[in-house]
C-alpha cells in the first residue's frame, strides 16, 4: 500500500514513521509513505496557503487551490485517484473494523488540516472521508494522520511477523485484549497466573478467552453489548478461574 500525506509539516512525521514496525516495513518495501508540502502547492509561488474567514470568525483558514493543486498532481502521477481522508474532530471516530476497511484500499491520500480547518469546497470536490481520532481538539491533522497511518499499515501483509500479532489484541475481534506476562514469574510478589505455566493448550486458550470477555465486561462494558456471546463464552464468565 502507498499512503500519500499532504501537510504543512512533513518532516514531523519522520520521527514516528521511519522507525520501529512501520520504520523496518517501509524499508522492505511492504509500504511506501509519501509526506507532500502543502506550501509546494501554493498558486501564489510565496507558499501562502491560507486566509481569512468568510463571515468573520478568529484565525485562519486554509485554502482549497492549494489542496486541489497537489490531489491533481498526485492523482496525474499515481494514474487513479487513491482514497481520500481528512483528519477532522467532527468525523467518524477511527477504530479497528475502520482500519481494517481502509488496509484494504489500494492507497490512502491522508488531508492534514491547520490553525481553523479547510475550505469546505476542497472537502466536497474531492468527497473527501473525515476521520476523527477522538471527541477532542488538536493544533492540526498530523498527529491523527500519524495514528490512522500505523493502525492501517499495522493490518498489511508482511508489516507484522504473523497474522495473530495483531488479530489477538484488543479491538480486533470486539474483544479488549487479555493480560499477558514475562520472566520472571514471581515480580514483587505477583505471580504470573498458574495456568499459563501449565503447557494445557486448551486451558490456556479457554483463559485467553474468559480474561479478554472479563476485561471487556469491567472495563468496556459498552464493547459487550450486543456483542454475540457463545454458549461457551457465557460459561466462562460465570466459571471461577481456578476451574479453568
Amino acid at each position: 500500500m502507498r499512503i500519500d500525506i499532504v501537510t504543512l509539516f512533513p518532516e514531523v512525521f519522520s520521527s514516528v514513521l521511519e522507525e520501529s514496525i512501520v520504520g523496518r516495513a517501509r524499508k522492505k518495501g511492504a509500504l511506501q509513505i509519501c509526506c507532500h508540502q502543502l506550501r509546494s502547492f501554493s498558486p501564489d509561488g510565496k507558499g501562502r496557503v491560507d486566509d481569512t474567514v468568510f463571515g468573520g470568525g478568529k484565525g485562519m483558514l486554509l485554502a482549497a487551490e492549494p489542496f486541489a493543486r497537489c490531489i491533481d498532481a498526485l492523482c496525474e502521477h499515481l494514474g487513479k485517484r487513491p482514497h481520500i481522508l481528512y483528519m477532522s474532530p467532527r468525523g467518524k471516530v477511527l477504530d479497528q473494523a475502520m482500519a481494517r476497511r481502509l488496509s484494504k484500499e489500494e492507497g490512502l491520500l491522508i488531508l492534514c488540516g491547520h490553525y481553523e480547518g479547510v475550505d469546505e469546497r476542497v472537502l466536497e470536490e474531492y468527497k473527501a472521508e473525515e476521520v476523527s481520532i477522538g471527541d477532542y481538539v488538536l493544533t492540526g491533522g498530523e498527529l491523527p494522520a500519524m495514528i490512522l497511518a500505523d493502525a492501517v499499515s499495522r493490518m498489511l501483509p508482511g508489516v507484522l511477523s504473523e497474522e495473530l500479532c495483531f488479530t489477538e489484541e484488543s479491538h480486533f475481534s470486539g474483544l479488549l485484549e487479555y493480560p499477558q506476562y514475562t520472566k520472571p514469574e514471581c515480580w514483587r510478589g505477583r505471580k504470573v497466573p498458574p495456568v499459563l505455566l501449565s503447557g494445557h493448550h486448551e486451558k490456556i486458550r479457554k483463559w485467553h478467552r474468559r480474561e479478554a470477555l472479563r476485561v471487556t465486561k469491567e472495563r468496556r462494558p459498552d464493547l459487550l453489548r450486543g456483542y454475540p456471546l457463545s454458549a461457551e463464552d457465557r460459561k466462562l464468565l460465570e466459571e471461577p478461574e481456578e476451574l479453568l
